[in-house]
C-alpha cells in the first residue's frame, strides 16, 4: 500500500501545470518527441520577446476554436510584436502521422508567420498539465509568462477578451 501511495505522489508531483503569471518549465521538442515542421528543435524558451499565442490542438478538435483563429486573422497584429504557434498533439488521434505531417508542412507554407510544431508523445500534456484530446489556448507575454489559458472552446465573450489581452500586451 505504501508503494502505491508513494507512486501516486511521484506521478502527481511530476505533472506541473502551467500557472498564470509564471514562466512555465522548459520543454524541448525534437527528434522522436516532435519539433518544428522543418525538422528543427522547438524550445519553450522561444516564447519570449514577443506576445505568443499557442494553440495546442488534437487534430480531431482542430476546428473547435476556428472563431478565434478567424478573429486573430482579422486583427492583423504586428508580427514584430506578436507570434502564433500551432502545436499539434499527434499522439491524440488515430490519423497517421505521415498524413498529418504532410498537412502541417502545407499549412506552414500557406501561413509562414505561424510556427507549426509537432508534439508526437504528448510532452506538453505531461510536462505542463495541458488538456489532452482538446483545443488548448495559451498566451504568453514578452517575458514568457503565461497570461491566459483556456482548455476547450472559447465563447464569443472570451474571444473578445483574448483579443483585448493581446492588444494590451503588445
Amino acid at each position: 500500500m505504501k508503494k502505491i501511495i508513494l507512486g501516486f505522489l511521484v506521478l502527481v508531483g511530476s505533472v506541473v501545470a502551467v500557472e498564470l503569471g509564471k514562466v512555465p518549465s522548459s520543454v524541448i521538442l525534437d527528434g522522436d518527441n516532435g519539433g518544428k515542421t522543418d525538422g528543427s528543435t522547438w524550445n519553450s524558451k522561444m516564447l519570449k520577446g514577443k506576445v505568443h499565442i499557442l494553440f495546442y490542438v488534437d487534430p480531431d478538435e482542430r476546428n473547435l476554436n476556428e472563431s478565434l483563429t478567424q478573429a486573430l486573422k482579422k486583427r492583423h497584429f504586428d508580427r514584430k510584436k506578436y507570434v502564433s504557434v500551432a502545436m499539434i498533439n499527434l499522439a491524440a488521434t488515430w490519423l497517421p502521422n505521415a498524413i498529418l505531417e504532410s498537412k502541417l508542412k502545407a499549412k506552414q507554407k500557406e501561413f509562414p508567420d505561424t510556427i507549426y510544431v509537432k508534439d508526437k508523445k504528448k510532452v506538453l500534456v505531461k510536462k505542463w498539465g495541458l488538456a489532452d484530446d482538446n483545443s488548448d489556448i495559451l498566451i504568453f507575454d514578452k517575458k514568457g509568462e503565461l497570461i491566459y489559458k483556456k482548455f476547450g472552446k472559447l465563447s464569443e465573450k472570451e474571444i473578445t477578451s483574448v483579443l483585448a489581452l493581446i492588444e494590451k500586451n503588445l
